[in-house]
């Protein structure tokens, strides 16, 4: 018999079309017409909320039911439905009888329709839930939780001794170990239903095999490949495939094939990240799955269009946040060389009744995962500590990194921390290896506090390795400055802060992994801010990904090795200042600039080459790398157009008009909340200011301490600073306050 090299024995058929759908939950044992008529007849993937869940404020959050009529394959002994994708909790039934509920809307599960057709039919009714609950992972997050059956469904169709399809898994575990030229592979198949006599033949690229007996459900055979060519990233992404048949008698009944890889890496707290014996580090931006107007519902051309943007700019790794990504971005992953960090989403705030649901997703995260050459660790939590990190939060992380080293021993285990957890906490060192979020020049502080802090730690625990799992700052396109300002939410800062972040990164190689977030603008139902509702907007790309913002520029020239030249700021033709900066990024060592066809200058650099152009008129704008060519058009108005200035009153912008008093020998709201803490009465004034900023923001600010590195960072503000970051203080407020530092002497 011939087997496909790639897909299985099994008959696998997709079932995308002749679904009715909905918006409401009806009975389990409803028919398909009863769905229909309370809805729509509808093709798969789908979601309710591709409109309402990117638009800002509420958006349904609920419960709705699916169903379509199935017909078994008359020559399998077993008919499996599997759901790619179900957010979040879905109840499978047949004729009124429930066959699986699964909570977690980001894994492949699958259920066993056998017993439930009747003459091999029946109609299967799906009650999809994405209602906020206190037992699923995520519950409060910083994305949008799309509800649906958002990606692919098919019907498999299997003998009666088949691999096992519990978990979501393939059945057949790879697990390769190298010792020099040579790597050893540990093949594992899990086989349902085999009779007396049941064999498994493995083989690798379908040459050596090896055939083992099937004892206790349980096949288990080594393989050596001689003269093993490693994946090495992108320079070579190699893959090998394993195969495993499953024999009877003479007939083979199942088989299944699996791609994997042979490295091996190591996490270093001096060199960085390891592969294949060589440094190799990882820089790269994190990614969510969903699109501009079609939610989570994903096509091929658009899984194709994120790789290629990843690739474009020369990264070497992605953070696939905050869930588990479709099967085949992990596979696009493989392919091309991409390291890959996954993980599961428990975020934010810790939920106790969700815990084994945390279990739940990691196994599902892990054993449907563990063969893809890109994936080197597993992530166990994001940010979990924002309403507190005690003992029960602890002991969940604990029995969760003891599972996923059970479940995979040849990967460690990774955390994404919020900057405010202490440094010195229990949750930093309990797994193998751990990253920051920070966001010093966005949230707080300024951009180089992000150099201060990562020195620090690096000098405190120089064994220790620490990552930079998230960095960003939000940039709304429309909005153009000639005087970027953080908290201005223009291309022009976001690109400034990229500046400067991928020169810190540059200069720190003992980073092990650095991840800039975000890849693309997303969809978060709860923000309003930036000019945009229902968006987070810190991409490098525009969120329907046809816009690449410049500081997408800022990382191609930092990283690439394709000979380009681009011009920053061609949303900003209209300029009011008689002088005008012109920045250029290249990956080339010289750029030279024209204006109108003369040129004005010529500057050898690195990435960045900034270039100053008097306006008279309009201008066409020429940046020159030997053959490479990029163009604008700017021209002089005597005032910036209102529609480049973000409208806000969360930032304010008046301190720098204010002429509030500032007599000598006395403080004022120009000096850094360490000077004033030295004076007792100044100390007391700034804790009572220190409480109405933190809770400035609601309750989410409420209660939170701040831990001592960075309440260093905070101190080297200046009063106005810090006013200025908590946005919405009125003037009236602020001359109060300056006028008590004024009677408090230095």
């Amino acid at each position: 018999m011939t087997i496909d090299p790639i897909r299985s024995l099994r008959r696998e058929t997709l079932i995308l079309e002749g679904w009715a759908f909905a918006p409401t939950e009806l009975p389990l044992d409803s028919t398909w017409e009863q769905v229909a008529a309370a809805g729509a007849e509808v093709a798969l993937p789908h979601t309710w909320n591709a409109v309402d869940g990117q638009a800002g404020g509420e958006y349904r959050r609920g419960r709705s039911t699916y169903a379509r009529r199935i017909v078994a394959d008359v020559e399998s002994a077993e008919t499996w439905v599997e759901f790619e994708g179900v957010n979040s909790t879905a109840l499978v039934s047949m004729g009124g009888q429930l066959l699986r509920q699964h909570d977690g809307g980001y894994s492949t599960f699958r259920v066993n329709l056998t017993d439930a057709l009747v003459d091999g039919e029946g109609t299967l009714v799906v009650v999809v839930d994405n209602a906020a609950n206190e037992t699923v992972y995520p519950q409060q997050a910083d994305f949008t939780f799309y509800g649906g059956i958002y990606r692919d469904v098919r019907l498999i169709g299997v003998p009666a001794t088949h691999l096992a399809l519990a978990d979501g898994g393939p059945g057949l575990t790879v697990t390769p170990a190298l010792a020099g030229e040579r790597a050893d592979v540990a093949l594992t198949a899990a086989v349902v239903g085999a009779p007396e006599g049941a064999v498994v033949r493995f083989a690798i690229d379908g040459e050596s095999d090896v055939t083992v007996p099937v004892v206790d459900g349980v096949a288990e055979a080594p393989l050596t490949i001689d003269q093993v060519r490693r994946w090495h990233g992108l320079r070579d992404p190699h893959l090998y495939t394993a195969r495993a048949e499953v024999i009877v008698g003479d007939q083979v009944v199942d088989a299944v094939a699996l791609r994997f890889g042979c490295r091996e890496f190591a996490i270093d707290a001096q060199r960085g990240f390891i592969l294949n014996g060589e440094e190799y580090p990882l820089r790269g931006v994190s990614r969510h799955q969903d699109f501009q107007g079609v939610g989570n519902v994903l096509t091929e051309a658009m899984k194709q269009e994120d790789m290629a943007l990843i690739q474009e700019i020369g990264a070497t790794t992605v953070r696939l946040a905050h869930y588990q990504h479709d099967q085949r971005f992990y596979d696009l992953c493989d392919e091309v060389g991409l390291v890959v960090w996954a993980e599961i989403p428990q975020i934010t705030v810790f939920l106790p009744g969700a815990v084994d649901n945390a279990r739940s997703q990691l196994t599902e995260l892990i054993v449907q995962n563990r063969h893809h050459a890109s994936i080197v660790c597993w992530g166990l939590s994001n940010e979990i500590t924002l309403a507190g990190a005690g003992e029960d939060v602890q002991a969940a992380h604990r029995d969760l990194n003891d599972l996923a080293h059970e479940l995979d021993a040849t990967r460690p285990t990774v955390m994404a921390n919020l900057f405010l957890l202490e440094t010195d906490h229990p949750l930093v060192t309990l797994p193998d290896a751990m990253s920051y979020n920070l966001y010093f020049g966005w949230y707080v502080g300024e951009a180089p506090d992000n150099d201060t802090w990562l020195d620090d730690f690096h000098a405190a625990n120089p064994a220790t390795p620490i990552g930079l799992s998230e960095y960003g700052a939000d940039a709304n396109p429309r909005y153009q400055s000639a005087t970027p300002a953080k908290g201005d939410y223009t291309e022009t800062y976001q690109a400034l802060y990229h500046e400067h972040m991928v020169e810190m990164i540059d200069q720190r190689p003992w980073l092990w992994a650095t991840h800039v977030w975000n890849l693309a603008d997303f969809g978060s139902a709860g923000r309003d801010e930036g000019g945009v509702t229902g968006r987070n907007q810190k991409g490098l790309v525009s969120f329907d990904r046809s816009l690449k913002k410049d500081a997408f520029y800022v990382y191609k020239a930092a990283w690439s090795t394709e000979p380009f030249v681009h011009v920053a700021g061609r949303r900003r033709p209209d300029r009011a200042e008689p002088t005008t900066e012109v920045v250029v990024y290249s990956n080339q060592p010289t750029v030279t600039l024209a204006v109108d066809g003369a040129e004005v200058g010529t500057v050898t650099g690195e990435r960045v080459f900034r270039f100053t152009v008097p306006l008279s008129g309009e201008h066409q704008v020429t940046a020159r790398a030997g053959d490479l060519a990029d163009s604008i058009t700017v021209r002089k108005v005597e005032h910036a157009p209102d529609a480049e200035v973000m409208p806000t009153t969360t930032i304010s912008n008046w301190f720098e008009n204010a002429e509030l008093p500032t007599p000598e020998g006395f403080f004022s709201i120009h000096d850094t909340l360490a000077d004033i803490k030295r004076s007792d009465a100044g100390a007391r004034l700034l804790g009572s200011v220190m409480e109405a900023v933190s809770t400035s923001r609601g309750e989410v600010g409420r209660g939170v301490e701040i831990p001592p590195a960075m309440q260093a960072i905070v101190d080297r503000m200046s009063v106005e600073k810090l006013l200025q970051q908590a946005g919405g203080v009125p003037i009236e407020q602020v001359a109060a306050l300056n006028a008590q530092l004024n009677l408090i002497a230095k």
